[in-house]
């Protein structure tokens, strides 16, 4: 298992997600919703303040797929976020987020919170729910999670 601070990243088309893992990679804690950017690349820039604030080493962005693992419409908007993260320098992985929001969603409502006040927050419990995924499955199996994208190829299986 690796240690060290990582973000996680539940990329919406309006909202940003943002949790990170302690040093030793064993719970994931909510940090903020960013604004998406309808132009420029305040999204990314926030994104990377954090990462920087955290000493986070890595990005853990969640890479929405169906149930049978098929690209949805939100496949390409959180690739291509992910993509502009690693062309600003960030080291960045893409995880299963299959069920996350949803999760995030169920998790809320069974805390007793209207739907109106959990509209800022469930975009971080979702990202939450990516991290400690991913660490957890880092821990279980011993391999790095998800797939590392690189600035040469795009994406690319480990």
């Amino acid at each position: 298992m690796r240690s060290g601070v990582r973000l996680g990243i539940d990329v919406g088309r309006a909202r940003i997600g943002v949790a990170r893992c302690d040093a030793g990679a064993l719970l994931a804690v909510p940090v903020e919703t960013v604004p998406r950017a309808a132009e420029g690349d305040a999204d990314v820039r926030r994104v990377l303040e954090l990462a920087d604030e955290f000493g986070a080493f890595e990005l853990v962005v969640g890479h929405p797929l169906s149930l049978s693992g098929q690209p949805t419409a939100s496949t390409d908007d959180a690739v291509g976020f992910a993509e502009r993260l690693v062309a600003a320098g960030a080291a960045v992985r893409l995880v299963d987020e299959r069920l996350s929001t949803v999760s995030a969603q169920q998790a809320l409502r069974a805390s007793g919170r209207s739907a109106r006040s959990r509209r800022p927050v469930v975009d971080q419990v979702a990202a939450v729910i990516i991290l400690q995924h991913a660490i957890d499955s880092e821990r279980a199996s011993g391999a790095e999670p998800g797939r590392l994208l690189t600035t040469d190829e795009g994406s690319s299986p480990l």
